[in-house]
């Protein structure tokens, strides 16, 4: 049964689950917006969110957290830290926004582009 169950699997194990999100958050903080499927951005969503707000307030256990769910990152860890954590200090929350396109020609598979606000 799937009571209770938000995790998105995205026809994936964990551990390639993990892998895909870290990095479309690479490719996020570093380009600002991704284009990639609904069901992918939808499920980027929370994960950049959370991480962005622990980038809000920078410590050691932030600054780790972080770089944890990156898969040892540092580049993007700095950049989260330094440019995009101080750019959201004032915002409580929705730091993301997802623009539906058409689907896709090859598989008609829903795209969607997701972009920091």
């Amino acid at each position: 049964m799937k009571h209770g169950s938000k995790i998105k699997k995205l026809g994936r194990v964990k551990s390639q689950r993990e892998a895909l999100t870290a990095s479309m958050i690479e490719a996020l903080v570093s380009h600002g917006r991704i284009t990639t499927t609904e069901a992918k951005a939808k499920a980027l969503r929370p994960a950049i969110e959370k991480l962005i707000t622990k980038a809000k307030t920078d410590s050691v256990q932030n600054r780790r957290l972080v770089n944890a769910r990156l898969k040892n990152r540092p580049t993007t860890t700095k950049k989260l830290f330094e440019d995009i954590g101080p750019r959201y200090e004032s915002r409580d929350g929705g730091y993301t926004r997802i623009l539906k396109l058409p689907v896709r020609q090859s598989d008609a598979a829903p795209m969607a582009i997701i972009e920091l606000v």
